[in-house]
Protein backbone atom coordinates (compact mmCIF):
# COMPACT_ATOMS: atom_id res chain seq x y z
CA UNK A 1 0.00 0.00 0.00
CA UNK A 2 1.39 3.39 -0.97
CA UNK A 3 1.76 5.92 1.83
CA UNK A 4 1.11 9.61 1.49
CA UNK A 5 3.83 12.03 2.55
CA UNK A 6 2.02 12.98 5.76
CA UNK A 7 1.89 9.29 6.73
CA UNK A 8 5.60 8.86 5.99
CA UNK A 9 6.35 11.91 8.14
CA UNK A 10 4.51 10.30 11.06
CA UNK A 11 6.55 7.11 10.69
CA UNK A 12 9.74 9.18 10.54
CA UNK A 13 8.86 10.96 13.78
CA UNK A 14 8.17 7.59 15.44
CA UNK A 15 11.74 6.47 14.72
CA UNK A 16 13.23 9.77 15.87
CA UNK A 17 13.67 11.57 12.55
CA UNK A 18 12.63 15.18 12.19
CA UNK A 19 11.20 15.29 8.67
CA UNK A 20 11.42 19.03 8.10
CA UNK A 21 11.18 19.64 4.35
CA UNK A 22 12.63 16.28 3.28
CA UNK A 23 11.22 14.69 0.15
CA UNK A 24 9.27 11.46 0.50
CA UNK A 25 12.03 9.26 -0.98
CA UNK A 26 14.71 10.83 1.23
CA UNK A 27 12.53 10.39 4.30
CA UNK A 28 11.86 6.73 3.54
CA UNK A 29 15.58 6.06 3.03
CA UNK A 30 16.31 7.79 6.35
CA UNK A 31 13.68 5.58 8.03
CA UNK A 32 15.17 2.46 6.43
CA UNK A 33 18.61 3.43 7.70
CA UNK A 34 17.31 4.24 11.20
CA UNK A 35 15.73 0.79 11.31
CA UNK A 36 19.03 -0.84 10.38
CA UNK A 37 18.04 -1.69 6.83
CA UNK A 38 19.60 -0.91 3.48
CA UNK A 39 18.55 2.60 2.40
CA UNK A 40 17.54 1.56 -1.10
CA UNK A 41 14.05 3.02 -1.58
CA UNK A 42 13.51 4.44 -5.09
CA UNK A 43 17.11 3.85 -6.12
CA UNK A 44 16.17 1.48 -8.95
CA UNK A 45 17.42 -1.57 -7.07
CA UNK A 46 14.12 -2.90 -5.72
CA UNK A 47 14.42 -6.10 -7.75
CA UNK A 48 17.86 -6.86 -6.34
CA UNK A 49 17.83 -5.38 -2.83
CA UNK A 50 16.74 -8.65 -1.21
CA UNK A 51 14.44 -6.95 1.29
CA UNK A 52 11.28 -8.81 0.35
CA UNK A 53 9.54 -7.98 3.65
CA UNK A 54 10.22 -4.25 3.39
CA UNK A 55 7.10 -2.24 4.23
CA UNK A 56 7.98 0.24 1.43
CA UNK A 57 8.33 -2.42 -1.29
CA UNK A 58 4.90 -1.83 -2.88
CA UNK A 59 5.70 1.85 -3.29
CA UNK A 60 9.31 1.31 -4.44
CA UNK A 61 10.54 1.70 -7.99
Amino acid sequence: MKMRLDEVRKVAEQVGIKPGRMRKADLIRAIQQAEGNQACYATGHSASCGQTQCCWRDDCH
